[in-house]
């Protein structure tokens, strides 16, 4: 059998058609027939090669929905005929610490979806069973693409950090991660508020659940909000002046990063010493927070906000990516 998929054959390249045998399933993996794939900025950065990690030709997508076709030797959680979604992560030695507790995406073997394999641009997708989850019959395919990705990515940081219900949370950045943050930070009872620098964007914040909204291009708005956050979630790539952010951090606030802005982070240590302030991180999640993100997702009509386009529009709909176009997400689907 033959694999077709939507390949970059050299950074920056559009995508063209590229075709591969259907390699031998080996102990533990399943074959999945690609329903949709959603488009990630992760995808974009792959295609142009800016983490020097890519691999030509490079079939891009991590944000995946299909259906088990075949399954290989070992087999036990999957049937044919269950729908699965399937993430950034598609591999880990499953042995170490960090994957006996769940957090499979700090194992130090663990092994991207699309990165020195292929990924989800194309009709078929081969992983390791345990990176491919059972979604739940609420979400609907196009919806559930971009959770396994963008949806993990946001949800993770609010239980590892346990944000309690109550607590005043600010999301900075509302496009294809923060429009899923608002939703998952209202539905888990936060006091929600969206920070952008789209003052056009006011209205559908509000309608996703924030509950007030700030435009960072006011700064009086922002220095109004000093002292005011147990917690921001920053999904932004853009590199800012995270100073009034800090700032705006209540004793023992936290800003954390999501989005990868690619530059420096300076902040005067006794900002941070103070109050009790810190800086940090999260790494999507691993398997048994994917699990629960799926159900209470699911639980709670979080839905991503999605554009369609057939597989064969890959490039449009890249383009739509590359250019903030997308409100807020892309999904490709097999016709």
């Amino acid at each position: 059998m033959t694999i077709h998929a939507f390949a970059a054959t050299e950074p920056k390249s559009t995508l063209t058609p590229y075709s591969f045998p259907k390699p031998v399933l080996t102990e533990g993996e399943v074959e999945i027939e690609v329903s949709h794939c959603g488009i990630c900025h992760s995808d974009i950065h792959l295609i142009d090669d800016d983490w020097k990690m890519s691999r030509y030709p490079l079939v891009p997508g991590h944000e995946v929905v299909g259906t088990v076709r075949e399954t290989g030797p070992g087999v036990t959680a999957l049937k044919a005929g269950d729908r699965v979604g399937v993430g950034w992560q598609s591999a880990s030695c499953g042995t170490c610490e960090w994957c006996a507790s769940g957090q499979d995406q700090l194992c130090a073997k663990a092994r991207p979806t699309c990165v020195g394999r292929p990924g989800g641009f194309a009709d078929r997708l081969i992983l390791s069973e345990r990176f491919a989850f059972k979604l739940p019959g609420q979400l609907e395919s196009e919806q559930a693409a971009p959770l396994m990705c963008a949806g993990i990515t946001v949800f993770s940081p609010f239980r590892l950090y346990q944000v309690q219900t109550g607590m005043k949370v600010g999301v900075l950045g509302i496009g294809g991660l923060g429009h899923l943050a608002i939703q998952f930070s209202r539905k888990m009872g936060f006091e929600t508020t969206a920070i952008s620098g789209s003052p056009d964007k006011e209205r559908e914040a509000l309608e996703l659940g924030a509950h007030q909204f700030i435009a960072t291009s006011d700064p009086a708005a922002l220095r109004a909000k000093a002292n005011s956050f147990d917690f921001i979630l920053s999904t932004v790539s853009a590199s800012l002046d995270w100073n009034p952010f800090v700032s705006m951090l209540r004793p023992n606030g936290k800003l954390c990063f999501v989005g990868a802005t690619g530059g420096s982070i300076s902040i005067p240590t006794g900002v941070l010493l103070s109050k009790q302030k810190s800086i940090c991180g999260s790494n999507i999640g691993g398997t048994k927070m994917i699990r629960e993100m799926l159900e209470f997702a699911a639980g709670h009509g979080v839905k991503a906000k999605t554009e369609v386009l057939p597989m064969a529009e890959v490039n449009s709909a890249v383009s739509k990516v590359r250019e903030n176009k997308a409100r807020y997400r892309m999904v490709l689907k097999n016709q």
